[in-house]
């Protein structure tokens, strides 16, 4: 009745029909994984650990968990739920964590990261309250952009239209991503682009064929964000200096800079307004620069706001956030972690993404110094001089049990310290991210520690020698801040791997 009221094909795009008139099944299944997703949802946290643990030692491998754990979360919560989200966003960097650690403790992190995943499912209701459902596509527009087409649907604040467009557009991985961060960059904000890079970075993990899962939570992100959204100038901005600077049917190019013009581009865009950063970056995309070297001065200036950061207020304190706290979502983790997701996006997109997400990448790092507060132009970043001066220990192993003395003294400025002098040294990174990963396990991190680990190792790696030792002084900052807060479950994670 509703097919001959409305016409075949607005049904269609409302996904009340398919062409062979038949109903869209009432609930996603993962095939050989649904009975591990299903694990994750209906298991009273209570058990959860113990049923992990026996997985893995049946045979399941740890990659196949995570999996599960990341098609639980999407069917749960869709992109919709604030803890759901970030969990979601913190499966990957978990996993990789996990490679990086001898084989008995490979779980820890993986099962942190479950552990909270069907902690909040359950909150939520397990599988009564699914939000992704199956969707079917509409009818392809005519129009040649998809991506415009996709975008019009989420202004339109119909969830349904939107992710209806969004499956007749997203033929293979690369064609939904290109599509999706169309809606994306329709506004700055680090949710709206860290969730499609994490979902993104699953992919390799979980496999190709549950693109349309893990992408499609952005699009009911970005839905729901549309219903609130205010305007911060990005939307009319970015396609203005795409036209300005004859971006749009370029290619990026492959001028390689200088550790100064890096270090100058990103003062620039640190002491700009966001509208001066996102021109800087566009004006110098449109002159040849490489895309990498405009990323890593965007990433450079996050790292600034991490390391000016006098940390929270009396009136932004809450629990497990103390005043003078970093961690959790502060400035600088927010920034950085964003400022990572636009980069990484940029090396995946087709051409004018890549130029789009770096132009809107400087706009977010220059309005993240602004839009909270503080005069960061002026705060003196950490390490100060007294701090690395303090440091009088030149041995390795004197200078990691220091670095560990001042983490567990929740002692920002020191732990940075000893990091700075530690790479003036010479020494080994690998040891100090060893150091830190521990805690980044076995600390809350109120729901950022494992992205923000991975950004940091993400960020080290791609930094020029000149830079890199200012991440991981960040980092070590960070993680003095998050000490004293363990993680739940993770006292009967180590329990439970020592047997």
């Amino acid at each position: 009745m509703i097919t001959a009221t409305v016409g075949f094909g607005m049904a269609r795009e409302l996904g009340l029909a398919t062409a062979l008139g038949d109903e869209a099944p009432s609930r996603l299944e993962f095939g050989a994984l649904e009975p591990l997703v299903g694990m994750m949802q209906d298991t009273p946290v209570a058990k959860l650990l113990p049923l992990l643990l026996k997985q893995l030692r049946s045979g399941t491998e740890l990659q196949q968990l995570v999996a599960a754990g990341a098609l639980a979360n999407a069917r749960t919560f869709g992109g919709e739920d604030y803890v759901g989200f970030h969990t979601m966003m913190a499966l990957a960097p978990a996993y990789h964590m996990a490679r990086e650690l001898p084989a008995a403790q490979q779980p820890l992190p993986v099962f942190k990261v479950l552990y909270r995943n069907t902690n909040r499912i359950q909150e939520c209701g397990g599988k009564e309250h699914e939000v992704l459902r199956p969707v079917l596509a509409a009818e392809a527009s005519p129009s040649t952009n998809r991506g415009e087409w996709l975008r019009d649907a989420v202004r339109g604040k119909d969830v349904v239209r939107a992710e209806a467009a969004f499956m007749a557009v997203a033929g293979t991985p690369e064609d939904a991503l290109d599509a999706l961060l169309y809606e994306v960059h329709d506004d700055t904000e680090v949710h709206r682009v860290v969730l499609p890079y994490r979902a993104w970075d699953l992919l390799g993990l979980i496999g190709r064929d549950h693109a349309t899962t893990l992408l499609r939570q952005s699009v009911r992100y970005c839905v729901k964000a549309e219903k609130q959204w205010a305007g911060n100038g990005s939307r009319e901005l970015l396609p203005r200096l795409m036209e300005e600077h004859k971006l749009l049917g370029a290619n990026p190019g492959t001028r390689v800079a200088e550790d100064q013009w890096i270090e100058q581009l990103s003062m620039t865009f640190f002491k700009s307004t966001p509208e001066q950063a996102a021109s800087a970056a566009a004006a110098a995309l449109a002159e040849g620069m490489s895309p990498d070297a405009v990323g890593e001065a965007i990433s450079l200036t996050a790292n600034q706001l991490i390391l000016r950061d006098h940390g929270r207020t009396p009136a932004m304190e809450v629990a497990g956030k103390p005043i003078g706290s970093t961690h959790g979502d502060s400035i600088g983790v927010h920034a950085c972690d964003s400022a990572g997701a636009w980069r990484n996006l940029a090396r995946v997109a087709r051409p004018r993404n890549t130029f789009a997400c770096l132009i809107l990448g400087a706009y977010q790092v220059a309005l993240d110094r602004t839009n909270r507060g503080g005069d960061f132009v002026n705060w003196e970043p950490l390490p100060l001089t007294r701090h690395v001066g303090e440091v009088k220990a030149t041995d390795q192993g004197a200078l990691l049990g220091d670095l560990n003395e001042a983490i567990r003294g929740n002692l920002q400025g020191r732990a940075s310290g000893i990091v700075q002098r530690y790479g003036q040294l010479g020494h080994d990174p690998s040891a100090v991210f060893d150091l830190l990963r521990r805690y980044a396990i076995s600390e809350d991190g109120a729901l950022h520690g494992e992205k923000f680990f991975r950004t940091t190792s993400e960020e080290f790696a791609a930094s020029r020698p000149a830079f890199k030792w200012r991440q991981l002084c960040a980092l070590a900052r960070v993680t003095a801040s998050e000490y004293g807060r363990p993680a739940p479950g993770m006292a009967e994670a180590y329990e439970l791997l020592k047997s």
